[in-house]
């Protein structure tokens, strides 16, 4: 009998008060991080409706008609420079903004940047180029024929864009320095995320431009051209660092935890009250 009547004082004075109140704070932050998360991306979504536009805008591709000397020119520096560049030597070549924008106009690895990108001045300190960047649009529900439940509307950044190359584990990209929207803001936010823009990803690894690339050992500008250089004995050192890549993403965590942390703060000190009443009242915790 004495061990029957220990057995249920034991039982009686365990309270799932504790366990239960930290049950419902962990599932109130798992909502409210979910709430805060949904909320946050259609915020997001609203702001880059107010910088893009629902169609895309029409982005001249220079015509091939009459261009075969520049063509056969423009064939040869790239030639010349693959084949120094497969060697042991140093190699060096300058592109124009005409003999960038004629080579997307006339080779096949570069189809897809016809009519979203053209380039409009090169300067020692910038290139500008004229783009119309396909964005994905609000998330919505799919309508019929649409493949899915989820589905959205495209938007699309016609804008000026200023940018830098540079080099990012052998592989040219572009430091985006400036979005410019007539008439429209671009929150830096925006711009930072898109920078750096992988522009050669789609080449990385893949033979002719990806392994050409892969020796390059600096991008740099000049007045009217950019410059590819490949320097026998030189290891290629990223101009674009792994903190830039990752900064706009570390951002929106830290957020996250801050906000996730708070709420756990609170959560924590209304355990920790419900848990002094009890024990105030008597009750066992």
């Amino acid at each position: 009998m004495e061990i029957e009547k220990t057995v249920t004082r034991e039982v009686g004075q365990k309270s799932p008060f504790a366990g239960c109140a930290i049950l419902i704070a962990a599932l109130a932050v798992m909502l409210f991080l979910i709430g805060f998360s949904v909320t946050a991306l259609f915020r997001q979504f609203n702001e880059i409706a107010k910088f893009t536009d629902e169609r895309p805008k029409v982005v001249d591709v220079v015509s091939l008609d009459e261009k075969e000397t520049g063509l056969n020119r423009l064939a040869e520096k790239l030639e010349t420079f693959r084949l120094a560049a497969d060697s042991e030597d140093s190699a060096s070549m300058e592109l124009s903004a005409e003999e960038m924008n004629l080579a997307i106009a006339a080779y096949e690895p570069f189809k897809d940047l016809r009519g979203m990108f053209r380039v409009k001045e090169i300067s020692p300190e910038s290139i500008r180029f004229e783009i119309s960047f396909q964005l994905n649009g609000k998330p919505r529900m799919s309508k019929e024929g649409e493949g899915g439940i989820v589905a959205s509307d495209p938007r699309y950044l016609n804008a000026e864009l200023v940018a830098e190359p540079g080099l990012l584990q052998r592989e040219v990209v572009l430091q985006v320095r400036d979005i410019r929207v007539p008439g429209k803001k671009v929150p830096w936010e925006f711009k930072e995320q898109m920078s750096p823009y992988r522009i050669a990803e789609r080449y990385v690894g893949k033979e002719g431009i990806g392994t050409t690339m892969a020796k390059l050992t600096a991008v740099e500008l000049g007045d009217g051209f950019v410059r590819f250089e490949k320097k026998a004995g030189v290891v290629a050192k990223d101009t674009v660092t792994d903190a830039q890549v990752d900064r706009a993403s570390r951002r929106l965590f830290t957020v996250l935890g801050i906000v996730a942390s708070v709420f756990l703060l609170v959560a924590g000190v209304v355990i920790f009250i419900g848990l002094r009443l009890k024990k105030k009242r008597g009750e066992p915790v």
